[in-house]
């Protein structure tokens, strides 16, 4: 026999055993068969490329839940009281799910203020920093070691130096090309600096697939930050490309108490410390402007450690129970099959969906990958818009000027079933009517996919490409 048909036999049983792992996962069935046709047809490096990015791993390899419930518990209904609390009847069925699955509870008395470019937020984020007396807690999927990075870097050291506690969170493989000097520099001032599930063999595998895609900052107990934008200069200047257009909002109020556990969540998670002390819960004073409304916001947070996909859930939830409309905002756009289900239900019942997703992507596959999508819910009736402005980054949804949702969560399978992602939503006609206007003027900078023949109808390989890139769509 020769070394050809030994080695042959070999792959075909290596391919064979892996497929046979693919299955027993009980993954949804497009995801399976798109695995399958990788191992079998890419020899060697399909089952590399899924043993890095396709083995599931269960929550309890990362997560203690008793310590996690443990937290949620001290933190969020020993120290938090709500007074005259109305919960909006028409949105207690969603409240109820995200509170049940996640408990994620309803916070009253909210100011929100939006950042559409990086010129706004940074600045108000440096403002606040030098304001900070107390504690300032940092989650970030992306801590560049570019100017403007170094400039926040600097900001919190000074603060470190002042005697603030200061702790950072980043995710080691949105921080690959940057250097370990830039947080050792961090951390040899005080300041504590945690990687968020380091890749490091042996374990690279495990790792890699799964990773902590939010934006969270927490000063002081008081003023919170959430969006889709990273500390990183593209998000000021762009990059040689294109400039980039994103959405962040500042919240203040009891809202802030929903994203101090989120961080201190992640915190336990990648520090194994408990940290529940009554401070980072404190009480607005009238000095501090005390609100007084009924702004109500929830801050949802979800990831593979759960058993269900909280955010997507509230996305189908929101999107099947529009009635007049529905717009969101996505940089990218591959919906699994219940939020694309959703989408075309609605809209083939006449609410008017648009969708406004960037004209040119910052990844060429995951554009292609989308095309078909897009020109899918076109035919349902989804008004599909272009933007044209730059690349686009911005997450947001909105529907019926009642209820809206901004955050780190891609209208794509990666946020949905690997990434660990934060929204916040909130009911309140205000908050609502605020960021439909950011919809609206964003709309001003689009064209209609349907104004552009060749997307429209491509020709035939470029069809065939799409599809091919839309069927390995599920595996990124």
């Amino acid at each position: 026999m020769s070394w050809n048909v030994i080695l042959f036999t070999l792959w075909q049983v290596i391919a064979v055993l892996t497929i046979v792992h693919v299955v027993l996962d009980n993954r949804q069935p497009a995801k399976t068969m798109a695995w399958a046709l990788v191992i079998y047809f890419v020899p060697i490096v399909g089952v590399v490329f899924y043993l890095f990015f396709g083995i599931n791993t269960r929550k309890e390899r990362y997560v203690s839940e008793r310590s996690m419930n443990q937290l949620t518990k001290r933190s969020m209904l020993e120290f938090v009281e709500q007074q005259n609390l109305r919960l909006p009847e028409r949105h207690k069925p969603l409240i109820d799910l995200f509170i049940n699955q996640n408990l994620s509870l309803p916070f009253k008395d909210n100011k929100v203020d939006f950042y559409t470019d990086g010129y706004q937020f940074f600045t108000a984020l440096l403002q606040e920093i030098s304001k900070a007396k107390n504690h300032i807690h940092l989650d970030m999927y992306i801590f560049a070691d570019d100017a403007l990075g170094c400039l926040v870097a600097d900001a919190l050291i000074d603060k470190a130096r002042q005697g603030v506690e200061i702790r950072v969170i980043y995710d080691d493989v949105g921080c690959w090309n940057v250097s370990s000097q830039f947080f050792e520099r961090m951390r040899e001032e005080g300041i504590e600096v945690a990687a968020f599930m380091p890749v490091r063999f042996p374990s690279f595998t495990s790792k890699v697939n799964y990773r902590n895609h939010r934006k969270i900052i927490v000063i002081d107990g008081l003023v919170g930050f959430i969006g889709g934008m990273n500390i990183a200069l593209r998000y000021v200047k762009g990059t040689k490309e294109q400039p980039w257009r994103d959405t962040m909002l500042k919240v203040t109020g009891g809202a802030v108490n929903a994203l101090q556990r989120a961080f201190l969540v992640d915190w336990y998670f990648v520090d194994r410390t408990l940290l529940s002390d009554r401070k980072y819960y404190p009480q607005r004073t009238a000095a501090e402007g005390q609100l007084s409304n009924n702004c109500l916001a929830q801050v949802v947070t979800s990831g593979p450690v759960t058993p269900y996909p909280e955010i997507m859930q509230g996305f189908v939830r929101i999107i099947t129970g529009a009635r007049r409309y529905l717009y969101l905002e996505t940089p990218y756009f591959l919906p699994n099959d219940p939020v694309l289900f959703a989408l075309k239900t609605v809209a083939l019942a006449g609410v008017d969906v648009r969708v406004i997703c960037p004209r040119h992507s910052d990844a060429r596959f995951v554009e292609w990958a989308s095309r078909s999508y897009l020109r899918e819910v076109v035919e349902a009736g989804v008004k599909v818009k272009l933007y044209e402005g730059g690349f686009l980054h911005s997450k947001l949804m909105v529907c019926d000027d009642s209820i809206s949702t901004c955050g780190s969560t891609n209208l794509d399978f990666r946020s949905f079933e690997n990434n660990f992602e934060a929204n916040v939503f909130f009911y309140d006609e205000g908050v609502a009517l605020r960021m439909k206007k950011v919809f609206f003027d964003d709309e001003q900078q689009t064209v209609l996919l349907t104004d552009l023949p060749q997307r429209m109808r491509a020709d035939f390989l470029t069809r065939l490409w799409e599809s091919v890139t839309r069927m390995l769509s599920p595996l990124f």
